[in-house]
């Protein structure tokens, strides 16, 4: 099994992606979850648990949306989500922070 650190919507030069746009921010997670994933040999149908940290309770249906743009609907990975005050910086809407479970003939650490 391999936790991440939450990921927010930071991209490789750490600039925000998709200020005040949740859906975007989302879209920005999971694509560092993606690259994440395959930096170890992972895979995102790897994903066994995803928790979800955002900041507006009238965002959580883009924010699932998103999911279904990188996530399988048939088996999506066990989710919760938690409304908070706050993330990291005041421009982040959305946090995620996977665990994943990579089969050992794939797995490169």
């Amino acid at each position: 099994m391999i936790r991440f650190t939450g990921q927010v919507s930071w991209d490789a030069d750490e600039n925000i992606v998709g200020k005040g746009d949740v859906r975007e921010q989302t879209r920005q997670c999971f694509r560092n979850i993606k690259a994440l994933l395959a930096s170890v040999g992972g895979q995102m149908q790897d994903l066994v648990e995803i928790t979800t940290y955002f900041t507006d309770r009238s965002q959580l249906a883009d924010i699932q949306q998103v999911r279904l743009e990188f996530l399988s609907p048939e088996t999506p990975p066990v989710s919760t989500s938690v409304m908070v005050a706050g993330l990291g910086h005041p421009d982040f809407l959305v946090e995620l922070t996977p665990i994943a479970v990579i089969p050992t003939e794939r797995f490169q650490p």
